[in-house]
């Protein structure tokens, strides 16, 4: 009995598995892209990577690589979702948009939590100071060497563990969820210095009407070099895939770097690594 029992239920989950697998496939993040010819992008506003310009439209040199490489692929209409920094990856998990476009790195954390594309840019860092940078600060060991000295750091960037592993201590940091916030912490002499991407601390020091500048030279560990790219979720393997054919095919072009040169970057930022170079043996 028991046996025709289990032969009949065994025959009823075939049946169910082969109805399944052909009428019910789940559609992946990009056929579903491509059925409605639309693709949400989560970005932060951090300028220059991505922003709402003053009338309101997201640009910034992530959401332009991300119409850019979408326009090639078919596909031509962007939703842009603004969330803060923090909220990205969790934002994309829980499926709020389908692709990150906001200049993040990869790190080896982050790469437990999301698919990247091959990386689209590097980058190194510098502090913005108060003009003239009267306490002479050119690296994390400066600010570390006077527990008087605040630095401002925004929240779940890379540049936390950076400050903390050059000998920062955790009372001297000041965390702050944005660049307009590190911009005024400086301005208002709540911290002595900010740490972030060259190309922003100098944009914001550009801002500042004299009164902030980028430093010049800033001593910093070569493996901080920054990595962007485009981030998805997991399991969102044939969208990566696609995304990177067309980011090779782009990447580098005349037309690329004239879509980059606004906000700052240049052949200089190119870079020849893939995302296996970042992959742990």
């Amino acid at each position: 009995m028991h046996h025709a029992i289990g032969r009949l239920a065994a025959v009823i989950l075939c049946l169910a598995g082969l109805s399944t697998s052909s009428q019910l496939h789940a559609e992946t993040t990009w056929e579903r892209i491509q059925r409605t010819g639309e693709v949400r992008i989560g970005y932060a506003n951090e300028v220059p990577f991505a922003y709402s310009d003053l009338q309101g439209k997201v640009t910034g040199e992530s959401p332009e690589i991300a119409k850019a490489v979408f326009a090639r692929l078919g596909i031509k209409t962007i939703k842009p979702v603004l969330t803060e920094w923090g909220a990205l990856i969790p934002g994309l998990q829980a499926n709020r948009f389908d692709v990150i476009a906001a200049g993040m790195y990869i790190t080896p954390e982050r790469m437990q939590q999301v698919l990247f594309a091959d990386p689209h840019y590097q980058l190194d860092d510098t502090l913005l100071v108060r003009k003239g940078n009267s306490r002479k600060l050119h690296s994390f060991a400066d600010i570390a060497r006077d527990p008087s000295l605040k630095l401002a750091v925004m929240a779940g960037t890379v540049e936390y563990d950076y400050a903390i592993k050059g000998g920062v201590r955790e009372s001297q940091i000041l965390q702050v969820p944005n660049t307009i916030a590190q911009f005024q912490a400086v301005k208002t002499k709540r911290a002595h210095a900010a740490v972030g991407t060259r190309l922003t601390m100098k944009d914001m020091a550009s801002k500042s009407k004299g009164r902030m500048e980028a430093v010049e030279v800033f001593h910093d560990d070569p493996a901080h070099i920054g990595y962007g790219a485009l981030a998805f979720r997991k399991g969102d393997e044939d969208l990566r895939e696609a995304v990177n054919g067309a980011l090779k095919e782009w990447i580098g072009s005349d037309d690329h770097l004239r879509t980059v040169a606004p906000f700052g970057f240049d052949r200089g930022n190119l870079t020849d690594k893939t995302l296996a170079d970042f992959e742990r043996p």
